[in-house]
């Protein structure tokens, strides 16, 4: 059996979990905030779809580092696939995670912005720190695969 190509497919189910996950949050956080919108008579910006879609990246990244992984797990020694399999599990739990984060930090900008009409660039900063993690989680991923 080889432990790194197991790594390599965990790094992406993980990494797609918490994209739903993350997704699934942030897209509550739209409705609720499109549903006052219409309670209000208020136009409801369709720029909540940016907060909602925003982890689905980390199943992108998840994916990316997969094939790196794969690559290297080919012709990897015993200790080499403990390394990958554990390599997978941590990166795409940190990546799992940042999708989580993303996702809460869209909804509370998608209740904020659409209460508002104000503030989508300082929103979306927040969201995009925490998509730095899931990327630092792959590039290192990467370089030490």
């Amino acid at each position: 059996m080889n432990w790194g190509m197991i790594g390599a497919g965990l790094v992406m189910g993980i990494a797609a979990m918490g994209s739903a996950i993350g997704i699934g949050i942030a897209g509550q956080g739209a409705i609720g905030a499109w549903k006052r919108c219409y309670l209000n008579n208020k136009p409801a910006p369709f720029l909540l779809v940016v907060f909602a879609g925003a982890p689905l990246t980390q199943t992108i990244y998840g994916f990316l580092l997969m094939q790196t992984m794969h690559g290297s797990a080919v012709n990897a020694n015993p200790a080499q696939q403990l390394f990958l399999l554990g390599l997978g599990l941590a990166c795409g739990l940190s990546m799992c995670m940042s999708a989580v984060a993303q996702g809460k930090a869209g909804a509370a900008g998608s209740d904020a912005l659409a209460e508002t009409g104000k503030g989508f660039t300082n929103y979306i900063m927040v969201v995009g720190l925490c998509e730095t993690i899931a990327l630092f989680s792959m590039v290192f991923g990467m370089i030490v695969a």
